[in-house]
This record gives C-alpha cells, sequence and structure tokens, in this order.
C-alpha cells in the first residue's frame, strides 16, 4: 500500500506540474489538487498517521476516515465548481445583452448608411435634415 501511495501522489504533483506549465490548469485550482497530492504522499511516506489521526477523531476504521475526508472534498469541488459556473453564465449574459445592444446600434447605423450620399455628392441647397441630437 505505500508504495501505491507514494506512486500515485507523486503521479498526482507531476500531473498537476506539467498542467500548470502547459496552461490547462489554472493556479487557484492547482493549489487545492497540490495540496491533495502532498496529502496522499504524506500518507504513503507515514501510513500509521492515518490510523492515529482515526483514533484521535473517534472513527473507528481509518479507511472510513479517508472515505468522508475524500467525499467531502468532492462535494468540495462540486460546490466551488458550480459558483464559478453560476458566475460565467451571469457573464455571459451581461456580455450577451451588451452585444445586442451594439448589434442593434450597428444596425440602426447602418439603415442611414446606405442610400445617404455622402457631402461631395450632394446637390448644392439640398442639405441633410436634422431631425433631433443621434444618441
Amino acid at each position: 500500500m505505500t508504495i501505491a501511495a507514494l506512486g500515485f501522489g507523486l503521479f498526482v504533483l507531476i500531473l498537476i506540474i506539467v498542467f500548470l506549465m502547459r496552461r490547462q490548469l489554472r493556479e487557484k485550482y492547482a493549489t487545492l489538487w497540490l495540496v491533495v497530492g502532498l496529502a496522499i504522499l504524506v500518507l504513503g511516506v507515514f501510513p500509521g498517521l492515518l490510523g492515529w489521526l482515526a483514533g484521535f477523531l473517534g472513527v473507528a476504521v481509518p479507511s472510513n476516515l479517508l472515505f468522508a475526508l475524500a467525499l467531502a472534498l468532492l462535494v468540495g469541488v462540486a460546490l466551488h465548481l458550480s459558483w464559478e459556473l453560476s458566475r460565467a453564465e451571469e457573464e455571459i449574459r451581461r456580455v450577451a445583452e451588451e452585444v445586442a445592444i451594439l448589434r442593434t446600434q450597428v444596425d440602426s447605423l447602418r439603415q442611414g448608411a446606405p442610400g445617404d450620399p455622402t457631402e461631395s455628392e450632394r446637390p448644392v441647397g439640398d442639405e441633410p435634415r436634422s431631425g433631433g441630437s443621434a444618441n
């Protein structure tokens, strides 16, 4: 078990570092996974630590503590990602509304432009009508 935990811990740490170097993982997420990888590595080096921690916390079987910690981690990650997704959806909605407003403004400007002669093409005395300010 110790060699497997050491190997898995090193694998997780190396994978996180590779993802960071390739910019496939943001730093704020990498911190969490680096802590998980280090925890796996520490438990691999000191396997009795999990038994001591389980006894200290009053958990009968150390593997139950490990599963409870893993479940808490996964619930935390799911909650954080849901929060990030909600923020991203709000930002996307806001940007989509701004784009729709800008498209409407561009379309209204284009409608006035195609048939509108330029200043040099207007006959003398044919001034463009100004119906008010264009806001």
